[in-house]
């Protein structure tokens, strides 16, 4: 029988019941076990994520079907049926970690790939853009999704105010209305890198990659009547359906595609394909398959692998780079730093985190120094004892940059100010006719709530930007808020 013990490994007795002067008297300061306890009790919860509170995740592998080694040289992808390890997190973006996992938000799609060249984060979401394309925008852009500061409830007038002046996220409104804002669970929508990444082979060849995950599935979602009863009936359904499809050997999967496009394609283009507002035409440039993600394995406790997974678009491995995406750029900045705040600058010692292979440096010390912290071996470089020396086959390919001047370049400049085109196409030969009445009537039901002083101006900015991506969905949304129009009378923007 296992005796209970303390955390520093001390037999005890007495777990229930606290040490006190007398059967009615005061509790004694020196009773460690109840110290112990409360203490560790009051830090269970770590700062939660500002955003992607709300997760799911599990274990699982990734297996090479299509040869793609003459694009990359990375080592996960160097021969037909290579599997490798992975774990991937998903998650909802705006909510709080109590939040129901039904809510209208994009979701997260985080993949953690155990490479031996390391570990390749390739942190995503259901949809292949994003609301703002400057990480300058980022914080505010996520404050309207967050609380009022004045009420500390959600506020959508805040939310369509932001919308409304900034056309740019009218793309990604446009997803997040439709039904898929409500996926149904996380086993049946796609995952996608969303930013534009490289690859390079070993010539050191570049070229330019988007990574989409498509479901196996297949696609299904939530109605927003459907969501809205879920929340209800259950927050965690996403949660509850991935454990017990896993536990029911029904093992979720997803085949992996890429679209490529040279360096002398990405300067002949008529939009800008690192904006992460633009999606790569499928047409131009098609999908190649690459491999099968199959989840197969629950993590054994939800805290230890799902709270305390950590991603980061920064952790690439040999083979894949950054673009000139301003969004990863800011991420790669970004994301390991709200890490180290949240879990401690070693935490990718935490098993999920930890590299399966070798790692080797001279990091040292710090809070959670859960390894050997490099033993008696120098902790500084070079030296005369070790033998650990850089690898010259790693280098990275020299960059040439398409400019020397450094400024301040406005993001909606001539040549980057298209916001309509593809949210256009997207509503008119994507969605169905179904859909699109959904899209309709989410965003009505959505605008409807927007109320305060500016309430018409707010309105009428942002009806602006639906007339403009298609004058029917303008007009439909107009009279769904009692705004009338006259046909032959153009709406003023």
């Amino acid at each position: 029988m296992k005796k209970l013990r303390t955390a520093s490994g001390i037999p005890y007795y007495n777990h229930e019941d606290s040490q006190t002067v007398g059967p009615r008297g005061p509790v004694l300061i020196q009773d460690f076990i109840l110290h112990e306890k409360m203490a560790h009790f009051n830090r269970e919860r770590i700062p939660e994520r500002m955003v992607h509170a709300k997760g799911s995740g599990a274990f699982g592998t990734f297996t090479v079907t299509q040869d793609i080694s003459h694009l990359t040289k990375a080592k996960l992808f160097d021969k037909l049926g290579k599997e490798t390890k992975v774990f991937l997190r998903f998650s909802t973006v705006g909510g709080e970690k109590g939040s129901a996992d039904t809510e209208r938000d994009p979701r997260g799609f985080a993949v953690k790939f155990y490479t031996e060249d390391g570990n390749w984060d390739l942190v995503g979401n259901n949809t292949p853009i994003f609301f703002v394309k400057d990480p300058k925008k980022f914080s505010d852009f996520i404050h309207t999704q967050k609380r009022d500061p004045y009420t500390n409830c959600k506020n959508p007038t805040m939310t369509w105010d932001f919308f409304s002046l900034n056309p740019e996220t009218i793309h990604q409104v446009m997803f997040l209305m439709s039904d898929r804002g409500t996926p149904y669970g996380y086993r049946f929508m796609h995952g996608f890198g969303s930013h534009t990444y490289s690859m390079y082979n070993n010539g050191n060849k570049r070229i330019f990659v988007k990574f989409h995950f498509k479901s196996m599935q297949g696609i299904k979602n939530f109605s927003a009547i459907e969501a809205q009863n879920m929340k209800s009936q259950d927050p965690d359904f996403a949660q509850r359906d991935l454990v017990s499809a896993i536990d029911n050997l029904d093992f979720p999967k997803w085949k992996l595609n890429i679209q490529v496009m040279t360096e002398e394609q990405s300067a002949l283009l008529d939009f800008n394909p690192f904006d992460l507002t633009k999606t790569w035409s499928q047409k131009q440039f098609p999908l190649i398959e690459v491999g099968i993600l199959e989840l197969n394995r629950n993590p054994k406790n939800y805290f230890v692998d799902v709270e305390q997974s950590a991603f980061s678009p920064s952790r690439i491995v040999d083979g894949i780079g950054f673009s000139p995406d301003r969004m990863l750029q800011g991420r790669i900045l970004s994301y390991p730093d709200a890490q180290r705040y949240r879990l401690g600058t070693n935490y990718e010692l935490i098993p999920v985190n930890a590299c399966p292979f070798m790692t080797q440096n001279y990091q040292r010390d710090g809070a959670m120094r859960t390894d050997s912290n490099g033993e008696d071996c120098p902790n500084y470089y070079p030296n005369s004892f070790d033998d650990i020396s850089e690898d010259i086959s790693y280098k990275r390919p020299v960059e040439e940059l398409a400019s020397n001047i450094a400024d301040h370049y406005w993001r909606n400049a001539d040549g980057e100010n298209d916001h309509y085109t593809q949210p256009g196409l997207f509503y008119r030969t994507v969605l169905s006719e179904n859909e699109q009445k959904s899209l309709i009537e989410n965003i009505i039901n959505a605008m409807s709530s927007i109320d305060g002083p500016k309430r018409k101006e707010i309105i009428t900015r942002q009806l602006c930007h639906f007339f403009r991506v298609d004058m029917g969905l303008g007009m439909a949304i107009a009279k769904g808020l009692n705004i009338h129009i006259h046909e032959n009378q153009p709406f003023i923007c």
